[in-house]
Formats: C-alpha cells, sequence, structure tokens
C-alpha cells in the first residue's frame, strides 16, 4: 500500500502544476491568478479554500479551456474533504471523456479516487452505484504507466490499484446485501448475497453477508443454521490478505460472533469449532457430507444412547420427570395413581422394621440422583422373612398409590413375589430376661 499512497499522492499534488503544460490558454492574469491559488491552496491539504477557489474560478470562467481539468480538481477536492458522495458526482461527467486527461496520471486519480470514495457511502444510490461500478472496471483494466515511473514501481502500484478496484466491485456487490438486511428482507439479502459469494469466492465479507442473511432466514427455517454458521467460520478463518479483510475486523467482529452462535447451537467444542474452519476454509459452500448438530439433536442421541443401554433407568427418570413438572399432581392424579408400574431398579435405603420388614424405602440409581437419595416407598402386603441387607439392589414392581412432590416421594404396594434380588438374613434372636 506504501507504493499506491506515495503514486496517489504525488499525482494528487502535482495536478495542479500540470495545468500549464497543457495545450491550453488562460483567457486573462486574473484567471491564472485563480488557479494560481487553487495550486497553493492544495499543496496544502485546505480542501475548504480549494473549494471556494473552484467555485469562484466556475462563476468567473465557465467555459475556461480548463474547464475539465477544474472538474478534476473539484473531484480530488471532495474527495480529500471527505464529502465523498459529492466526489462521485463531479466525478461522473469525466469518466467517460477519456481525451480530457492530458495525463495517464490524471485518469488514475480519478478512477482511483471514485473507487475508494463509493466505499465511505453507506448507501449508495443506483446512480452513484454505477458511476463506480464503472470506474472499478476501467480501473482494474489500466494498464498505462504514469510518465517517469519505473516498471517495477508500476508493476508494484499495479497490482495494489487492482485490489483497490476489486474492494470496490466488492463492495458494491454487498450494497444491496446491506440494504435488504435492513430492511429484514431476509430472503432477498440472502439471494444478493449468494450472487456475491459467486462473484468473489475467496472474500470473508461475502462468506459473513451470506452467513449473516441466513441467520436472518432462520427465523422462520431454523434448519438452516448449520449453513448459516460454515459462512461464519468462513468468514472468520480465511486468509486475511486472499479475503480482502482486516484481520482485526475478523478477530473482534466474526470470531466472537462465530463463537456466539455456534455455542448456542451445537454447545461448547474446541475440537469440532477447530474441524469446522479447516473445512470452512476449503470451499465457499459445504460437502454434501457437512452436517452440524444442534444441542436438542446431541442431547436426543444421547439419551437415546442411554435408553438403549439402561432402559429401566431411563424410564424411571422419564416417570420422575413428569412428577417433578409443575403439573406433576395431575400427571399423578388422571395416569399413575392406582396403575401398574413396569420392573425397575432401585437401591434399599431404609427398611421398616429392620426385621421383617413391612415397608422399604429405595433410591433409584440415575446421573441426577448420584447421592442415593429416597424416592420410592414400597409397602409390602406381608412383612419379609428375616432381615434385609442395607443397600441391597431389587428389582421391583407393584401399583402406585400416593405421591408427594416435596420431599419427593412415591408410594407404590407390592408383594414379596414381585421383588427380584432379595437376599434376607435371619434376625438376631430375641434375648428374654429373667425376672
Amino acid at each position: 500500500m506504501h507504493t499506491l499512497r506515495v503514486l496517489c499522492a504525488c499525482t494528487l499534488l502535482c495536478a495542479a502544476s500540470a495545468l500549464p503544460q497543457a495545450q491550453k490558454n488562460y483567457k486573462d492574469r486574473a484567471e491564472y491568478d485563480i488557479y494560481d491559488g487553487v495550486a497553493k491552496d492544495f499543496a496544502a491539504n485546505n480542501f475548504t479554500k480549494v473549494l471556494a477557489g473552484l467555485d469562484q474560478w466556475a462563476q468567473k470562467y465557465p467555459t475556461s479551456e480548463f474547464q475539465d481539468n477544474r472538474q478534476m480538481l473539484y473531484v480530488q477536492a471532495y474527495y480529500g474533504s471527505g464529502q465523498h458522495a459529492k466526489a462521485l458526482e463531479a466525478a461522473e461527467p469525466l469518466l467517460a471523456v477519456e481525451k480530457t486527461f492530458d495525463h495517464p496520471s490524471e485518469r488514475l486519480k480519478l478512477l482511483y479516487s471514485i473507487c475508494v470514495a463509493v466505499q465511505y457511502i453507506a448507501e449508495p444510490n443506483d446512480r452513484q452505484q454505477q458511476t463506480a461500478g464503472e470506474a472499478a472496471r476501467q480501473l482494474d483494466a489500466f494498464d498505462k504507466a504514469p510518465a517517469g515511473m519505473a516498471p517495477a514501481d508500476w508493476d508494484k502500484a499495479r497490482a495494489e490499484l487492482r485490489k483497490t478496484a476489486r474492494s470496490a466491485q466488492l463492495f458494491l456487490a454487498l450494497a444491496p446485501v446491506v440494504q435488504k438486511l435492513k430492511a429484514s428482507d431476509c430472503a432477498a439479502a440472502e439471494a444478493a448475497s449468494r450472487k456475491a459469494q459467486q462473484a468473489f469466492p475467496d472474500s470473508a465479507q461475502a462468506a459473513w453477508y451470506l452467513g449473516s442473511s441466513t441467520v436472518c432466514l432462520a427465523k422462520g427455517s431454523p434448519e438452516k443454521i448449520p449453513f448459516a454458521i460454515y459462512q461464519i467460520a468462513r468468514a472468520a478463518a480465511l486468509d486475511p490478505a486472499k479475503g480482502m479483510v482486516d484481520p482485526k475486523w475478523q478477530q473482534t467482529t466474526v470470531a466472537p460472533y462465530l463463537d456466539k452462535i455456534y455455542n448456542q447451537y451445537h454447545g461448547d467444542d474446541a475440537e469440532g469449532m477447530k474441524q469446522l474452519k479447516a473445512l470452512a476454509v476449503q470451499s465457499p459452500t459445504p460437502p454434501d457430507t457437512f452436517t452440524l448438530k444442534s444441542k436438542t439433536q446431541l442431547l436426543a442421541e444421547k439419551e437415546a444412547e442411554f435408553e438403549s443401554k439402561h432402559p429401566e433407568v431411563a424410564l424411571w427418570m422419564k416417570i420422575k420427570a413428569a412428577l417433578a413438572a409443575p403439573n406433576g399432581d395431575d400427571y399423578f392424579n388422571s395416569g399413575l395413581k392406582d396403575s401398574a408400574l413396569p420392573k425397575l431398579n432401585g437401591v434399599v435405603v431404609a427398611a421398616k422394621p429392620e426385621c421383617r420388614p413391612a415397608q422399604l424405602t429405595l433410591a433409584i440409581r440415575t446421573p441426577d440422583n448420584p447421592s442415593l437419595a429416597p424416592e420410592v416407598v414400597l409397602k409390602l402386603e406381608k412383612p419379609l422373612t428375616g432381615k434385609l441387607e442395607k443397600d441391597a439392589e431389587l428389582k421391583w414392581e407393584g401399583v402406585a398409590t400416593a405421591f408427594t412432590k416435596d420431599p419427593f416421594l412415591l408410594t407404590v404396594e407390592t408383594e414379596a413375589a414381585k421383588l427380584e434380588g432379595l437376599k434376607t438374613s435371619a434376625c438376631a434372636p430375641t434375648v428374654s430376661r429373667k425376672r
């Protein structure tokens, strides 16, 4: 960029001094004096005075032989003062007039100024886009080195000029996307961003806006989120030089948003994120085999796997969740009370009484009950014979008869024949006391 800045600064400051060399004549000394003042103000970068001088020149000498050169100075003055829309407006009549320019550098300045200026306009209108598009096309094709520039320097500058032209073309391709997103026209934004990416497949911004417009569209079509995340990952992972972006933008805007949307949809997965970025930089579009599962899908798969390995535990967890829900009492009274429960596993945490118990308190060993808190009371039709070992594991079934939510406790009536895994020992003999 240094060569380009030197080139543009040189041509800008030499613009006025080039005027007297042209085969044109001032009408009188007063016209020359106005021009001379403009040239001095240009050299001092005092664009406010430059514009005032140009206005005076145009009013007093509207048909000056230098009116096209004067128009060029308007372009540069508006550009230099940050009035980019006015710079485009002033440049429009010069864009198609090849013969106006006395030196190749003059046209180069014009094209470059237009291509840069348009990118400072948040929402360029159709006319501005047309002007900038033509300037970018001409700048991309510009191959005439300014007089006195060494071939090696021109080659470097030429590469930067083409880069500027492509940057302007990309900006113009993305302009309708920005406008449609602002209007919340998600479908139109997505269509425009796809078109932009087709024209600029290596652009990080094209990927960013395609991802953003797809996120917008996914509000009504959530299945589109994986594609959106892929595009945002591509915008974050592309080499900034190849992707034509400022790396700070990738680091401060794209990367944090990618982390946010990826974690919200898929969950924290550093290795998965790394693999996604590596895949996304390979192609603007994901391969047919690309998948990114949501938290809901991953949880469902995890639950299905758990249920296949531990069906009885999984069944109890569903029953418990329904009972613990805000409408748990209604669920119990309308669907579970006086109904036979399927066979379940439990761990004995208490027996009442300890010898020949008629009531057993069980805990169900589940991931959400690691401390084995009591959850089920089994009321036996007849007391057991002997003493039941504490922490014994049983398979049981019975009929639910009562439920309390706080503390959580389900009461079930059953009989010894419906208990599997019973292990009892003889009760300690009763010691009689002699009088």
